[in-house]
C-alpha cells in the first residue's frame, strides 16, 4: 500500500513512538488523525503536520468509537491503523511482604492489550467495509510490542504479560482479516528513547545503550517509524512481530 493519501489513525501519537509515527506518515503523504489523552500535545502535533486530534481513551469502546467518527469526519475512512498507546509499571510479584496490587495489574492489560485490540477491532470493521485496492487489500494494523514480551525483567511481569499478548494475538488476528485484504503485524522495539525513559539519569541512559550488540545506541522513534511505513508498503508482510532492538536480549535486572 502507498502511504500517499491514505487515512492513518495513530494512538499514542502525542509523544514518543507514535508521534514519530505520525510524523514520518504526514511526510510521506498521509492524512494524520493522533489519537491520544494528552490533548494540548497532539493538538500542537496534529496541526504542525496538518492532521487532526481526537482525544482518545483506547480501552474505553465509546471513546474510541467517537473517535473513528471524528476521524472519518475530517479525513475519511482509515487504511492504516498503528498502535503506540501504551504505559508501564515496575512492580515485583511479591516484595517486603506485600503483593503486587491486582488493580495495577488489570491496569497495565486493560491499556496494552484489551486498548489495542479495541482499537483493532473497531477500525478493522471499518476497514473492510472499503473497497479494495491493488493486490486486494483494504487496510494494515501495526501493534507495538516490546522486547520485554521475550525477555520480561525483574518487575516486569505486568508490563511483558500485556506485551506478549500483543505478539499472542497477532497472528490469529492477521488469519481473521486476512480473506477481507487487511493486514496485521507487530513491531517489538528494544530500548528507545521515549518520554519514560527521559526520566532516567543519564549514567543510566549511557549504561542501557552500551548494553545493545549494535549499534550501540538507544532507538530513537524514528527508525521505529521507518520500519511501521515499510510494513505499510509491503504487501507481503502480514501476521508477524518484528523485533527492532539491535539484537538485544535482556537480563533479568
Amino acid at each position: 500500500m502507498q502511504v500517499d493519501g491514505q487515512v492513518a489513525i495513530i494512538t499514542g501519537g502525542a509523544s514518543g513512538l507514535g508521534e514519530g509515527t505520525a510524523r514520518e506518515l504526514a511526510s510521506a503523504g498521509a492524512k494524520v488523525a493522533i489519537w491520544d489523552i494528552q490533548e494540548d500535545k497532539g493538538m500542537a502535533i496534529a496541526k504542525d503536520i496538518g492532521g487532526v486530534f481526537c482525544k482518545c481513551d483506547v480501552t474505553s469502546e465509546d471513546s474510541v468509537v467517537a473517535a473513528i467518527g471524528e476521524t472519518k469526519e475530517a479525513l475519511g475512512t482509515a487504511r492504516i491503523l498503528v498502535n503506540c498507546a501504551g504505559t508501564g509499571t515496575a512492580i515485583k510479584t511479591t516484595s517486603r511482604g506485600e503483593a503486587h496490587p491486582l488493580d495495577q495489574f488489570e491496569r497495565i492489560i486493560k491499556i496494552n492489550l484489551i486498548g489495542t485490540f479495541n482499537c483493532i477491532r473497531l477500525a478493522s470493521t471499518d476497514m473492510v467495509a472499503l473497497e479494495p485496492m491493488a493486490d486486494g487489500e483494504r487496510g494494515v494494523v501495526i501493534n507495538t510490542a516490546s522486547v520485554a514480551a521475550y525477555d520480561g525483567q525483574v518487575g516486569q511481569a505486568a508490563y511483558a504479560a500485556s506485551k506478549g499478548g500483543i505478539v499472542g494475538m497477532t497472528l490469529p488476528v492477521a488469519r481473521d482479516l486476512a480473506d477481507k485484504g487487511v493486514r496485521v503485524c507487530t513491531i517489538a522495539p528494544g530500548i528507545f528513547e521515549t518520554p519514560l525513559l527521559g526520566t532516567l539519569p543519564e549514567d543510566v541512559r549511557a549504561s542501557l545503550a552500551a548494553s545493545v550488540p549494535f549499534p550501540k545506541k538507544l532507538g530513537v522513534p524514528h527508525e521505529y517509524a521507518q520500519l511501521a511505513r515499510q510494513i505499510v508498503e509491503n504487501v507481503m508482510l502480514n501476521g508477524e512481530t518484528i523485533r527492532l532492538d539491535g539484537a538485544i536480549r535482556m537480563a533479568p535486572r
